[in-house]
């Protein structure tokens, strides 16, 4: 698994992550909280994500595959494994809250349905999607 994301890290770019959220979701900027939900509290739909992911990708010049929260989220564990029947395992809901251990704890609702899994998403969920990116390119 890729090195661990600190809380530096996140900080070094968060206010520009926010800015972008807020821009693309047409919200105020103090009200991009790192714990906000994009979909609950911003606002946001799925089509806002590809465009917020856009934005980031040009604002910190790195390049973001689609669908890549959830895929990294799930790990090593097996599709079968981390969802049946279109809802979330136990397993799955683990390493749910393992990955997005920024999400608040009391989002991760069981059965969660797989289509469900975006509303957990925060402005801090961006900003290590961002990091994790930029990890895992090579250096210019």
């Amino acid at each position: 698994m890729a090195a661990e994301i600190t809380k530096a890290q996140v900080d070094e770019i968060f206010p520009t992550v926010a800015k972008t959220i807020a821009d693309a979701l047409g919200c105020e900027l103090d009200e991009v909280k790192r714990d906000a939900s994009l979909i609950e509290d911003l606002g946001a739909e799925s089509i806002d994500f590809l465009d917020l992911v856009f934005r980031l990708e040009r604002a910190f010049k790195v390049k973001i595959p689609r669908g890549k929260i959830v895929e990294d989220a799930r790990g090593d564990l097996p599709e079968a494994e981390f969802e049946q029947k279109g809802v979330v395992t136990e397993a799955g809901l683990a390493r749910l809250r393992q990955f997005l251990a920024e999400v608040p704890a009391d989002r991760f609702k069981a059965p969660l349905k797989a289509t469900d899994i975006p509303r957990l998403f925060t402005a801090e969920t961006f900003a290590k999607l961002v990091l994790r990116a930029r990890a895992e390119q090579p250096a210019a």
